[in-house]
């Protein structure tokens, strides 16, 4: 497949000669781990559909994933082709991955959430070759769903299923013999710099970008912050954030086996789960959106023996209440550092361990080596100290561009890209989010994809306009409130509408949580909704208490 990826040879001069692209693939680390520690735990991981607890060592992983890579070998996957897999967090995703690496095929991990909508259209452009599923995960069936989409899909050759007792399921093909296959393995190693890995980020065209990375840029992404955390072979891992999220993918599969450490994997969101969790497993680090935080020290109030064993909790996505740092430390001896980062990017900005409490309160960190930023105005100039504007960052960990989208990665002569998002720099280079100029929505840590929403909306019988806004949330940093213009005679409902948005495949995440019939939108002499008048009005509304809560 053609990805159209950008990388041009003075940025690989760049990050190479300043020591930030180590030149290896996940392979090489998972080889030392094996030479040294190969019955050592790798990985703990929780089925909350079989209920059962699953423990793999090195050795399994490498063993594992040999034996998936030469199936995938056997059902004719190429290098380059994509492998997509829409898993919770269970321990195949971290095999996948390394099957994937090699055969030299790209993983594209998708979320949990996504449906017929997305996946027709995420699948179709990524020209995947084969999807892994679970057969059932929560309330889905995501055996028949994919089965049913298969159809419309030509490029998609395999759908394969986890938890299937059929010949030729995910199960059957990890029995399967790998002997014979090294010599294979080593032609379609992937250089350092060709793209292995595809997420989907939501933006604000109405259709989701195919973000693509390297071996290089990933690792880039997170071994400054793993470096500045003293982070070794003693490193226990939870991870509850998905794998599919790029916090989830860098610090769940990556950061351990680069050290040598052990990721304890958590696929359904449980606070009191967590926390025993920590205490069983010995936990030493977890990184996640800030409602990540609010629970676990909410849920461990009168537990602090049960938390510690956790260094440090690393909070992204939303600001950090205040009480919440002091909670953390005082009454359970975790440290708490704030981040900032993005699917195209990994973490870019973080707090460090020796920072004053006011630095994670009140910054979202400073640059990680390797990573420039700059803050300028609508035309590009850079600002004061002190000044708003648009952030720009450029560095080793900088994506590669967006799966055959090349005219979307923008950046200027001197290769910055622009965020999308407004925010402060101090003196010290530490910066403050302050918003964005991108019309997107952040419900804790999961982006919105406003325009797709509202044109979903558009289609109801009852509405004649419509326009989303954020409305702030303690817990989930924003929500979805949709206001709406009923057409003559018409009447809707905030239940009503959100029937009508899942009969038409969307992801439950993506729901509106507040429904506001209003007579007009405020608009502009041109004709332009006022977005920023209607997020006024939000800041003054609360969730409806019957919105749906289910939004897995």
């Amino acid at each position: 497949m053609q990805t159209g990826m950008i990388l041009p040879e003075q940025r690989v001069k760049a990050a190479g000669a300043g020591g930030y692209w180590i030149d290896q693939i996940l392979l090489d680390p998972l080889a030392r781990n094996l030479a040294k520690t190969p019955d050592r735990l790798a990985v703990t991981g929780y089925n909350s559909m079989q209920r059962k607890t699953f423990t793999l060592t090195t050795r399994d992983l490498d063993e594992r994933s040999r034996r998936l890579a030469a199936s995938f070998i056997r059902r004719g996957i190429q290098p380059g082709d994509v492998i997509s897999a829409q898993l919770p967090n269970w321990w195949q995703m971290i095999v996948i991955h390394l099957a994937a690496l090699r055969v030299g095929a790209i993983t594209n991990p998708l979320m949990p959430i996504f449906r017929e909508r997305e996946l027709s259209f995420m699948l179709k452009l990524a020209e995947s070759r084969l999807i892994i599923v679970p057969e059932r995960f929560r309330d889905c069936n995501y055996s028949r769903m994919l089965k049913d989409l298969q159809p419309s899909l030509p490029d998609l050759q395999d759908v394969l299923v986890i938890g299937a007792e059929t010949q030729g399921s995910f199960d059957h093909m990890l029995a399967e013999d790998a002997t014979g296959f090294e010599g294979e393995f080593e032609k379609r190693r992937p250089d350092p710099n060709q793209v292995i890995q595809l997420l989907y980020t939501s933006g604000t065209t109405g259709e989701p970008k195919g973000v693509m990375h390297t071996s290089n840029t990933l690792t880039a992404c997170m071994s400054q912050h793993d470096k500045a955390q003293g982070f070794d072979e003693s490193l226990v891992t939870l991870m509850a954030s998905p794998l599919a999220h790029q916090t989830g993918f860098l610090w769940g599969i990556v950061s351990p086996i680069m050290h040598g450490g052990r990721v304890v994997l958590q696929d359904i969101w449980n606070p009191a789960q967590a926390i025993n969790l920590v205490q069983r497993e010995q936990v030493t680090f977890t990184a996640g959106s800030t409602p990540f935080l609010v629970d676990v020290v909410e849920a461990a109030a009168g537990r602090a023996e049960a938390l510690r064993s956790l260094r440090v909790f690393v909070s992204a996505g939303a600001p950090i209440p205040r009480h919440l740092v002091g909670r953390a430390k005082e009454e359970f001896g975790v440290n708490v550092c704030s981040m900032w980062g993005m699917t195209e990017n990994g973490g870019v900005t973080f707090t460090r361990p020796g920072d004053p409490p006011s630095r994670t309160l009140e910054t979202d960190g400073s640059p990680a080596p390797g990573m420039e930023l700059k803050i300028v105005d609508s035309g590009g100039q850079p600002l004061p100290t002190g000044a708003e504007g648009r952030l720009m960052v450029r560095g080793a960990g900088m994506f590669v561009g967006y799966l055959k989208r090349p005219e979307l990665y923008v950046t200027d002569a001197d290769g910055w890209f622009d965020t999308g998002d407004l925010a402060r720099m101090d003196a010290d280079r530490y910066i403050r989010i302050t918003g964005r100029s991108k019309d997107v929505i952040i419900r804790g840590g999961e982006n919105i994809p406003v325009i797709e929403i509202e044109n979903l909306i558009y289609q109801h019988p009852a509405v004649a306009e419509t326009a989303i806004v954020a409305m702030l949330d303690p817990r989930l940093g924003e929500r979805c409130c949709a206001f709406v213009v009923l057409r003559r005679d018409r009447s809707l409902t905030l239940p009503e509408l959100v029937e009508f948005l899942l009969d038409k495949k969307c992801a439950k995440t993506y729901l509106p949580e507040r429904l506001e019939i209003v007579p007009a939108l405020p608009r502009t002499p041109s004709g332009k909704i006022q977005k920023f008048k209607l997020r006024e009005d939000a800041k003054t509304l609360a969730a409806a208490l019957n919105a749906p809560s289910d939004r897995s």
